[in-house]
């Protein structure tokens, strides 16, 4: 593998923490651009693990500002984008918020990429703008569907990372993951909810609507996807799935938990947790062929063996006091 110097914008987050940890250990110089704030936080960053702490440069900016961006970028040959605002919930009430971060901050990245000569850029898209499966299961030529302000941001930031590889051969990926989680992952997710609020003595669940399904995957299978995408020339220009090619319904998801956690609890519908009724996503499965064949990329956790295994790794660090103590299951998270 190539060794390279790496700017990973959103580091500090569930999916980015990850990454740099991973990019950290496999020798490569990795400068992990974090939104600044007053108190010089660098999110799950402060708490990585002990063999990658102090071997990475952090860069504190954001993305929304043009100047930011090149400033971070400089002197790196690659950039894994993964700064976006991602809570749906929360897009419904401040929707330019995602155009600014999500639109804006992509267009950012890739202008920045364009005038600095970067070699390669990933842009991570989502699941989500596929919208409802019209088909199962989804490959990269789906529709796209803005069921939500979210949703449509992301459409947007897409296609405008993929306007600079068309219009000025900047070296752009869309890499597209499904359902990540794991340790680390916020609340307003629907798998930290249900362990959380079980492991903090919960009998009853407050969940939104159990029967749409997911695709989940475990978020070590997410970061091999960075990798392996950033490794293959063959993703240029276009878009990559990567999910765990099954599907399974939040209901029954609150049930593998409960058995991974061996509890036996009720669940109860939580009105201010359902989207509105054309916004919310029925089914999302994904088929990642392209990823195994453009980037030789397969989920390690694939499967309903795999998603109980990656399961039962996200709850023993979520059932850590340590861990838990960070949460506030007693609440809706938006």
């Amino acid at each position: 593998m190539k060794k390279r110097k790496i700017l990973v914008t959103g580091a500090e987050g569930f999916i980015g923490s990850h990454l740099t940890e991973a990019l950290v250990r496999a020798g490569h110089e990795v400068k992990a651009f974090v939104l600044y704030n007053s108190f010089n936080a660098w999110g799950w960053l402060d708490h990585c693990a002990p063999d990658v702490k102090g071997k990475f440069e952090v860069f504190t900016g954001d993305v929304r500002d043009y100047q930011s961006v090149v400033a971070g970028a400089k002197g790196c040959d690659t950039i894994l984008h993964l700064a976006a605002l991602i809570a749906i919930p929360y897009s419904y009430y401040a929707p330019s918020s995602y155009v600014d971060t999500n639109v804006k901050g992509t267009l950012n990245v890739v202008q920045a990429a364009r005038d600095l000569g970067i070699a390669k850029v990933i842009h991570t898209s989502t699941s989500e703008v596929y919208g409802t499966a019209r088909f199962v299961p989804i490959t990269e030529e789906h529709p796209l569907q803005g069921q939500s302000p979210y949703s449509a941001s992301k459409i947007g930031a897409d296609h405008i990372a993929l306007s600079y590889y068309t219009s000025f051969e900047t070296p752009v990926a869309v890499l597209r993951p499904f359902n990540t989680y794991g340790p680390r992952q916020s609340a307003r997710a629907v798998i930290p909810t249900i362990i959380t609020q079980i492991a903090q003595g919960a009998k009853t669940l407050k969940l939104g609507a159990l029967t749409p399904t997911r695709d989940f995957s475990y978020v070590e299978d997410t970061v091999s996807g960075f990798i392996a995408a950033m490794e293959s020339d063959a993703v240029l220009g276009t878009v990559t799935n990567v999910g765990s090619g099954f599907e399974i319904s939040i209901g029954d998801t609150a049930k593998a938990i409960a058995d991974v956690m061996g509890r036996d609890i009720a669940i109860e519908a939580d009105a201010q947790r359902i989207r509105p009724k054309d916004s919310e996503v029925e089914r999302l499965f994904a088929s990642y062929d392209k990823a195994n064949m453009l980037m030789q990329w397969r989920p390690a956790h694939g499967g309903l063996e795999g998603f109980k295994r990656g399961l039962g790794k996200t709850v023993a660090w979520f059932t850590q006091p340590e861990n838990l103590a960070r949460y506030k299951s007693d609440i809706y998270n938006v």
